[in-house]
């Protein structure tokens, strides 16, 4: 059996924060990361709204940009001493993933992250509360979809949550809020939005329902991605950008994704890689491994009018300022001794995600290390 889930409501366009003061309930609680959204306004003006509907608003803030099974634990526990019934995400993607998964440690306190790692296996939720996903970055498309991802920082590894019970009730695209973004995190997680639409379009899970949307994607990523890391001011190429994030996330938490986000995952969690770095990083490469068991990247080239994707994604890449290859990351050390050192633990840790499952190519644990390989030293596969 096949089916396509989606939040209830999607409102989307500038301004649209406002519709928090449409919301009925007696208590929120505002879940969010760093400074940037009490910087630029949006947290007090997230908050106005919420007391504008009647309700008593508290913060939660400070959730790091990897989260951690300790912060959303401690995220349960101020939620089960509040008792919200309404948690409200605003912030990057690591602040409504960090959220989604409170939510579930609110309403089953005696929870253990270990009984909710098994993609399925989340108890149902919406007893004690609803959830709405304020996205500020265009990129995990979080607000939209059955995942999560949390890192175990003992060891190093990033769990990815997978349940349609943590799908948010209401999305909010509001596209003043990503118009905040630098240009490197403007690139970082324009290029998640991208592998987001392609690992979807070419999964084995895809559908007619799910492949419109990637291809949709791919093409708003394609043409308005360099606009808006030049002229972060471009409303338009904002608003686009905010359209093709949630439109990958509605294909791909319907669809799955694949080896990429597997060892984007990995690398992530052994050395602190942004996400969507890793992804970018990795996707060339994985597109080349994949043509041998998929023609959907033909369709893609005929749709774009490339010769060869995998080129195409690297120039865009430099366009970017984006690193070929591992080796050339300069936001964390990942030396070439350091990398060796843990490529076997890392790659068998990879194929074991549950994104390996939808990959199109079926792989092995050599595979994987084959193009990590390629992708630290930029060697084509």
């Amino acid at each position: 059996m096949q089916w396509f889930r989606v939040p209830k409501d999607i409102v989307f366009g500038e301004g649209t924060l406002g519709y928090l003061a449409q919301l009925k309930g007696k208590k929120a609680m505002l879940v969010t990361g760093g400074n940037s959204m009490k910087r630029f306004g949006f947290l007090d003006e997230a908050k106005m709204h919420l007391e504008k509907a009647g309700m008593e608003v508290e913060i939660f803030d400070g959730v790091e940009p990897n989260p951690s099974i300790e912060t959303v634990i401690k995220g349960g526990k101020a939620m089960l001493e509040f008792e919200p019934d309404w948690i409200v995400a605003i912030g990057g993607g690591s602040a409504l993933d960090a959220a989604k998964v409170m939510w579930a440690f609110y309403e089953y306190p005696e929870l253990k992250f270990e009984d909710i790692i098994e993609p399925g296996s989340m108890p149902k939720l919406r007893n004690k509360a609803q959830f709405v996903a304020i996205p500020s970055t265009s990129g995990t498309a979080s607000e939209i979809t059955a995942f999560s991802v949390i890192t175990d920082t003992q060891k190093h590894i990033k769990y990815p949550i997978v349940s349609y019970e943590i799908t948010p009730d209401i999305a909010i695209l509001d596209s003043r809020l990503p118009a905040t973004m630098p240009p490197h995190i403007t690139a970082n997680t324009g290029l998640d939005v991208m592998t987001h639409a392609i690992e979807a379009y070419v999964s084995t899970n895809a559908t007619s329902y799910t492949d419109p949307l990637a291809m949709e994607a791919i093409k708003l990523v394609f043409r308005q991605l360099p606009v808006a890391y030049q002229n972060g001011k471009d409303l338009q190429a904002r608003t686009d950008m905010h359209n093709a994030s949630t439109l990958s996330g509605m294909a791909f938490t319907n669809s799955s994704l694949g080896l990429v986000h597997s060892l984007a995952h990995k690398i992530g969690g052994e050395f602190g890689v942004t996400h969507g770095l890793a992804n970018a990083i990795l996707l060339p490469y994985i597109v080349q491994y994949n043509r041998k068991a998929t023609n959907k990247y033909e369709e893609i080239e005929k749709q774009l009018g490339f010769q060869e994707l995998s080129v195409a994604l690297k120039e865009l890449n430099k366009k970017l300022d984006i690193p070929l290859a591992f080796k050339d990351v300069t936001e964390v050390e990942i030396t070439e001794e350091k990398f060796l050192e843990v490529l076997d633990r890392m790659a068998k840790n990879a194929f074991e995600d549950p994104c390996t499952l939808t990959n199109p190519r079926q792989s092995s644990v050599e595979d994987v290390k084959m193009i990590y390989k390629a992708a630290f030293y930029g060697n084509d596969l």
